[in-house]
């Protein structure tokens, strides 16, 4: 197992822990994407999408991880670690962006330029 995939690992299992749902984790190593693994995971509304980033923070001190930045609203909030992003929503906003399926079709290929003639 690589070093990033230890660091998702950890990552997954304390989310799992602090009640996040529907977690995946999208690979996009070989994809033209800023950044190699994102994490998904519902949180149960937005006082724990809050709650959720606020324990993040603590645990990503405890586990020696660079918090770069983050993105932060009531039902949705984005953490990028550099070569990791987390996004903690509301299922009403997860359903509403489709993120899964954009990672989908980008781990695909689908968003690849094509070569003009």
């Amino acid at each position: 197992m690589s070093n990033l995939d230890s660091r998702v690992e950890k990552l997954v299992k304390f989310l799992d822990e602090k009640k996040a749902e529907e977690i995946e984790v999208f690979n996009l190593e070989d994809s033209d994407y800023i950044a190699k693994q994102v994490i998904l995971v519902n949180s149960l509304g937005g006082k724990h999408t809050s709650a959720l980033y606020d324990n993040l923070r603590v645990e990503l001190r405890n586990l020696g991880e660079k918090l770069m930045g983050a993105d932060e609203s009531d039902d949705w909030v984005v953490v990028d670690l550099g070569d990791i992003l987390i996004h903690i929503m509301t299922p009403q906003y997860r359903m509403r962006y489709s993120i899964e399926e954009f990672l989908k079709e980008l781990k695909e290929g689908k968003f690849k330029p094509t070569e003009e003639i």
